[in-house]
């Protein structure tokens, strides 16, 4: 059985931080990209960062130089870590696991996090 379980969302102030983190089991973790992806009220879900099966990262334009994104091989666990927070950065944020581009992959429940001005 497949599982990903993302933790550490919460409220923050504009300006500060969290970090997310997403524990996986039931995939042989490291051949997976890692990815996280946020959904606003009433928008559509939204890619916001990846840690490739290659061990390159990919980050949205909109969080470049504010978010990184990295992943432990060993712990099966994939992290958000989000700097300079703004209310925009407000919604759910999941955790995705997938084999490739191709395929969707695998989803977590999602982890709130909302950043009030």
């Amino acid at each position: 059985q497949v599982q990903l379980v993302e933790s550490g969302g919460g409220l923050v102030q504009a300006g500060g931080s969290l970090r997310l983190s997403c524990r996986v089991s039931g995939i042989i973790f490291r051949n997976n990209d890692m990815g996280w992806y946020r959904q606003a009220p009433g928008k559509q879900r939204e890619f916001i960062a990846r840690a490739t099966s290659g061990g390159g990262t990919n980050l949205a334009d909109s969080v470049k130089g504010r978010f990184t994104v990295s992943r432990d091989n060993a712990k099966n666990m994939v992290y958000l870590q989000m700097n300079n927070l703004k209310p925009e950065d407000t919604g759910v944020y999941y955790c995705n696991a997938r084999l490739n581009a191709y395929v969707e992959g695998y989803w977590g429940q999602g982890t709130q996090v909302t950043v009030s001005s």
